[in-house]
């Protein structure tokens, strides 16, 4: 993928697309790969990716499909062999999350803390899981999990690790039983907290166990080995189905947006060939769907290939090869196939057990030549020490395989509790409720789920059917020793691998055969340049056009052969050649080309700037002319306006002059006139000078005899005032000596009582002055001058508008308050109800106009009934309004 995100083209979203491409994988990695004895970084499930390009060949998208992840390796304590370690997810997460991340997944940094985890391999040389945890943080964000995603997928990994941590003792009931209870429940409320579910309800599903079948429910405990059994099986589905969920999401993201045509390119990333010293379940299918992988292989390239020779009519000797299809039909047949017998056991009622099935396999598979057991009807086995009685041999295409029987029938069957799949429903955490969509209870099924095998042979059935429809292309990787070591080469390992791979075979079919072929028609158009005859259009059939081609280029008649449809290469170098040939000549026809191309470009650019030339010369000369036209025209119209000019000033001159004449003695007249009225004004004014000098002199005069005598009037009216003051003064005096004998012992109480007196007297006499009207709608009253009389205030309010009203409706007659009455009997019944009422409420009513008293409905009526009547009558002259 790194070489494919390399080679394709550039841009922003094809960058994205290629680096979401390539961030799915250290995902997929941290939950699907482990360490095992032999690898690192060994992936523990299948993957098959299909890399979607465009026409440019950009990627566009990918899909990704998983086959099989090694859930069973959940369980530390059962599956994993010493030297191993679980996911790599468990240490990355507990190794780079921060402190705060880790108490609110309530975990703990120590890996002993945790029974699910390995501890003799927890720390890998030249790995860091911290970083790798960062690492695949920013690849999560970058394939496109958002925040909450991420935290969701790290709460279920925690909860997978705490399961296993719950542990289960015995207690007996009333009835003899054995039931199950968890120890310490602090590890189930963790676990309830991260996922959301009840602790009862948990708790309930960890012990009891619910059979349901038609209309009846059955509900047994659970013994402390059902009770292990129901958690392993738990965290096994818990973390299988987060997995395929990843995948799901990143499928989701990195899916072709367009729907435009484009091609794929599969790439299968899948386990190899297993034999360890201990083989179970898993190494038999992964050894089923490697098996399944070489019979395609065998079929592409051994088989296909020589029959197309032998179809062709190329002369050819038939090379043997082993067709391992005897083998795959001995674990898939849909009748006496090993994964069928297997699901046969698990579906039949009675006592089912791994021995029961290997006595099964010895009666239905004794007498097949790729199978072994010690207690088969074959008696070359009895004496086989090698072969225990509790295990079964298969020659593979790899070799022969050593199957433990042991955990076969339960790890097929791999049943989740209903009880436990409920729970996991009820889950407030969204994500861990959708795992499990089985449990709600309104979509209940009875049927039984399919067992691991079958899902895992249809799983294998659906990659093969699509690894058909594609161009195979292999990448055989070679393990030089065990020891993970660099430069170091097992002769034997590696001669028994290229020997089980088919390699051997391939290369002597590769050495016999031809390395290339194409069908005619492909090959002439594209070495058809070559030869004059066929350039550029051959007019025959193409297979007489390519025998014209390989003859002119003077080609070795041993270097290939002409089959039936095709033609056929038989060493690389002649390809070469051609290809050499071929790049060579498309060279030279694109000088020949770029030359006439040139040509006729610079033939149009000479054409183009010989017409732009005349347009432009046209152009100029209309421009001069009328640059010219427009000067001359210019220069009579100035030389006609200084004439005008010249002719007008000179007009005007005669006028000024005329005009300056008349004005001349117009002026003078006045001077004279003037002179003559201001010797009168002068004599005038000091008449009157003399006058007035007269008039102030006798002003001054009498002015200050006045202020002499009221300066006199005031000395004497200060004397006066000095007199009163001080008598006043004097008798205050007297006073205050007086009554200072009477204000000793209660001053202070006297002058509060005198003071609040005086502004009680005052307050009432202001308002006496400050009374509003007497209408009663007037709402208006004098201001509180005091904050102590607010209570006195409002009373006063009060009493003064009840006073008021009173005297408002003593005014009125009998005649006035029967109006009125009748206005209040109009305002219950037309008030809110009728548009003009609000107009006619300040219309006196005219009384009986209307004579009802001589209507004889109203007479007949009035007879009849004591209580009033209302009659509505409608009069035209005014608005309608009800009379009475």
């Amino acid at each position: 993928m790194s070489y494919v995100a390399a080679v394709c083209g550039k841009g922003a979203e094809v960058n994205q697309v290629k680096e979401q491409l390539l961030q799915s994988n250290p995902v997929l990695e941290a939950f699907g790969n482990a360490k095992t004895v032999r690898n690192d970084n060994s992936s523990r499930f299948g993957k098959y990716m299909d890399i979607e390009f465009d026409f440019k060949g950009d990627p566009l998208g990918g899909v990704i499909s998983n086959f099989l992840v090694k859930k069973f390796r959940i369980l530390k304590h059962i599956f994993i062999p010493r030297g191993e370690r679980n996911f790599h997810v468990f240490y990355q997460l507990l190794s780079g999350a921060s402190e705060e991340l880790l108490n609110k997944l309530k975990l703990e940094r120590d890996f002993s803390r945790y029974n699910y985890l390995s501890l003799d391999s927890a720390k890998v040389n030249g790995v860091d899981d911290a970083a790798n945890f960062r690492t695949v943080r920013n690849a999560m964000q970058i394939v496109g999990f958002m925040d909450h995603e991420a935290e969701s997928v790290l709460a279920v990994v925690a909860a997978v690790l705490k399961l296993g941590n719950i542990e289960f003792k015995p207690e007996s009931r009333v009835n003899g039983l054995d039931e199950s209870k968890i120890k310490d429940k602090n590890e189930l409320k963790e676990i309830c907290e991260l996922t959301g579910i009840d602790q009862s309800v948990l708790e309930r599903a960890f012990s009891f166990r619910t059979v349901e079948a038609k209309q009846e429910k059955v509900s047994t405990t659970l013994n402390v080995a059902q009770a292990y059994y129901a958690r392993d099986a738990l965290a096994k589905n818990l973390y299988s189905r987060l997995f395929s969920w990843l995948v799901n999401r990143i499928n989701e993201s990195i899916k072709a947006q367009t729907k435009v045509r484009k091609k794929v390119m599969g790439v299968l990333d899948i386990y190899g060939f297993e034999i360890f010293e201990d083989n179970s379940f898993e190494q038999f299918i992964i050894n089923y769907c490697n098996e399944k992988l070489q019979q395609i292989f065998i079929e592409l390239t051994l088989k296909e290939e020589q029959e197309e020779y032998i179809r062709e009519g190329i002369e050819w000797t038939h090379i043997d090869y082993f067709n391992n299809a005897i083998i795959c039909d001995l674990i898939e047949n849909n009748t006496n196939g090993i994964l069928a017998m297997l699901d046969e056991e698990c579906l039949r009622p009675g006592t089912v057990t791994d021995e029961t099935f290997l006595e099964k396999l010895n009666q239905v598979c004794a007498t097949h030549q790729h199978f072994e057991s010690r207690m088969s009807k074959c008696s070359r086995f009895l004496n086989d020490t090698s072969l225990p009685h509790s295990c079964f041999r298969i020659q593979h295409y790899a070799g022969k395989v050593l199957y433990q029987v042991e955990g076969f029938v339960d790890k097929n069957n791999d049943l989740l509790y209903r009880d436990l799949s409920q729970a996991m429903w009820k889950a407030s955490h969204t994500l861990i409720k959708s795992l499990f969509p089985e449990g709600n209870p309104a979509k209940i099924n009875l049927k039984r789920p399919p067992t691991a095998g079958s899902q895992f042979k249809a799983s294998v059935a659906t990659l093969m059917k699509n690894l058909q429809t594609k161009n195979p292309n292999y990448i055989r990787c070679i393990k030089p020793n065990d020891k993970k070591a660099a430069h170091i080469f097992n002769e034997a390992l590696v001669c028994h691998q290229i020997r089980y791979l088919g390699l051997l075979e391939n290369v002597r079919v590769r050495r016999a055969g031809y390395a290339f072929r194409q069908a005619y028609e492909p090959c002439l158009e594209r070495y058809k340049m070559l030869c004059k005859q066929t350039w550029p259009h051959w007019k025959g059939p193409a297979r007489s056009g390519v025998e014209v081609l390989f003859n002119e280029l003077e080609i070795p008649v041993e270097e290939y052969s002409f089959g039936r449809s095709k033609i056929f290469i038989r060493n690389p170098r002649t390809l070469f050649k051609l290809e050499d040939l071929r790049k060579q000549r498309l060279e030279d026809l694109a000088t020949l080309i770029q030359k006439i191309y040139r040509g006729w470009k610079c033939r149009t650019h000479f054409l183009l700037m010989k017409k732009s030339q005349i347009v432009i010369a046209a152009w100029f000369r209309r421009y001069a002319q009328q640059k010219r036209y427009q000067q001359t025209k210019s220069s009579a119209l100035v030389i006609q306006s200084y004439i005008r000019g010249w002719k007008a000033r000179k007009i005007l001159r005669e006028l000024k002059h005329q005009k300056r004449c008349k004005e001349a003695v117009t002026t003078i007249a006045a001077y004279w006139h003037g002179t003559q009225a201001r010797r009168e004004l002068r004599r005038l004014k000091e008449e009157a000078r003399n006058k007035h000098a007269i008039a102030v002199i006798w002003a001054y005069w009498l002015g200050s005899k006045a202020r002499r005598e009221l300066k006199r009037l005031k000395e004497e009216a200060r004397r006066k005032h000095a007199v009163a003051v001080i008598w006043a003064y004097w008798l205050g005096l007297k006073v205050r000596r007086e009554y200072r004998k009477f204000f000793r012992a209660n001053a202070g109480k006297k002058i509060y009582e005198f003071t609040l007196q005086r502004i009680v007297q005052k307050y009432f006499l202001e308002m006496k002055n400050k009374m509003p009207s007497l209408s009663p709608i007037d709402k208006n009253w004098p201001s509180r001058p005091y904050l102590f009389l607010d209570s006195t205030h409002k009373e006063l309010k009060r009493i003064f508008h009840l006073w008021r009203c009173k005297k408002y409706r003593d005014q009125f007659t009998d005649q006035q308050k029967l109006i009125y009455e009748e206005k209040l009997e109009a305002s219950e019944l037309f008030k809110d109800k009728k548009a003009l009422y609000p107009s006619s409420v300040g219309q006196p009513f005219q009384g009986a106009y209307l004579e009802i008293n001589k209507n004889p409905k109203y007479k007949k009526l009035k007879d009849a009934i004591e209580e009033k009547i209302i009659i509505a009558e409608v009069k035209r002259s005014r608005p309608s309004w009800p009379t009475w």
